[in-house]
C-alpha cells in the first residue's frame, strides 16, 4: 500500500467562515498517483472543523448563521472564564475535525453537490493547517 501526505496552510479572515478546499484536496489525490484507496482530511485544531456540503452562497450563510445560533460567542459557557472561545470549541466538537472520502480510478468520490470546507470557528487566524493523507494502490 502506498501513502501520500500533504499539509495545507491557509489564512482565515473572519471569526466564523467556510473556506472551500475541494480543489486543493483533489489536487493532492492527483499528485499522489493513488488510483484506488481513501483520502483522509484532518484539521489539527480544537477550534476548526471540516464539512462536506454544497458551495452555494445562501447555504454557506445559513451554515454560519446556524453555528452562531447554536454556539453563541456570548453564551454562558464555563470555558469562557478561562479563554473566551468556548463557542468555537463546542462547534468544532460537534462538526468534527476529519472527513474520509473514497478514491476510485484516481478520482475523489464525492456527491454532485459535495464540496469540502475548512470551517474556521475562532478566527481570524494567520494560518490554519489541513492535513491530507491518501492511502491505497
Amino acid at each position: 500500500m502506498k501513502t501520500f501526505f500533504k499539509e495545507l496552510r491557509l489564512p482565515t479572515s473572519k471569526r466564523v467562515e467556510l473556506i472551500d478546499i475541494t480543489n486543493e484536496v483533489e489536487g493532492a489525490v492527483k499528485e499522489s498517483g493513488i488510483r484506488e484507496g481513501i483520502c483522509l482530511i484532518f484539521v489539527p485544531h480544537a477550534t476548526a472543523a471540516l464539512l462536506a456540503n454544497e458551495h452555494e452562497r445562501g447555504l454557506i450563510n445559513d451554515i454560519i448563521s446556524k453555528i452562531s445560533e447554536e454556539y453563541p460567542k456570548d453564551g454562558r459557557w464555563q470555558h469562557n472564564l478561562v479563554d473566551d472561545n468556548a463557542s468555537a470549541h463546542l462547534a468544532a466538537s460537534f462538526i468534527g475535525a476529519s472527513r474520509v472520502f473514497p478514491i476510485k480510478g484516481g478520482k475523489l468520490i464525492r456527491g454532485t453537490w459535495q464540496n469540502i470546507f475548512l470551517v474556521e470557528l475562532d478566527g481570524p487566524r494567520g494560518t490554519r493547517k489541513v492535513v491530507i493523507e491518501i492511502m491505497g494502490e
